[in-house]
């Protein structure tokens, strides 16, 4: 059975995990300050379950929405266009499909331009993805892993090895293989995104 802290520490952990788009600072100050007030009710309600007095707060999500509305306005009464609109303005699927459709793009226009307009779609995907509020840092590092530097990687080395198979069959299996890594990693951001 969990104790207070434990109900505590999963309430403000949910908090940082909704919060993860918010500025490290104004995200340790917005968990600061729901730890002290929950200490502070505590001290003036003692008979009162931490249950009641998490329900008092509501719902981390919202919390979360909440700060994160008030950063934004606060930034655009300093700069015109708040920051955090300026990086979701770009739909979640665009860089999903960018990631997506470098590989393709590369294997059916093996000759120049089709390697490098296949590069900078990967690297502009990793890019859009890694600026996005709409997926949470651990999903964003995950996602470039999976999606921009294994493939590199691989393509990488599959070219470069002297020894490796040779013919057009292992290489398709090879770009097949890259390809379904790629169209799954996009599936699970998208399943996974901030609505």
């Amino acid at each position: 059975m969990k104790t207070s802290a434990d109900l505590v520490h999963d309430y403000l952990s949910a908090v940082e995990r909704e919060a993860s788009a918010l500025p490290a600072d104004r995200r340790q100050e917005l968990l600061a300050d729901l730890a002290e007030h929950i200490e502070v009710t505590r001290a003036e309600r003692p008979d009162a379950a931490i249950g009641e007095v998490l329900a008092e707060l509501g719902d981390p999500r919202t919390i979360a929405a909440t700060a994160l509305a008030e950063t934004g306005n606060g930034a655009q009464d300093r700069s015109g266009a708040g920051a955090s609109a300026r990086r979701g303005k770009v739909h979640p699927l665009v860089p999903l499909l960018m990631l997506t459709l470098s590989l393709p793009f590369m294997m059916v226009f093996p000759d120049l331009p089709g390697p490098l307009f296949g590069v900078l779609l990967r690297v502009t995907g990793a890019v859009l993805l890694c600026t996005s509020v709409h997926w949470a840092a651990v999903q964003k590092t995950t996602g470039v892993l999976l999606a921009a530097v294994l493939p590199s990687v691989v393509i990488v080395t599959w070219n470069l090895s002297s020894g490796g198979p040779t013919g057009e069959v292992p290489a398709l299996l090879a770009n097949l293989a890259m390809l379904a890594l790629l169209a799954g990693t996009a599936t699970w951001l998208w399943r996974v995104r901030r609505v």
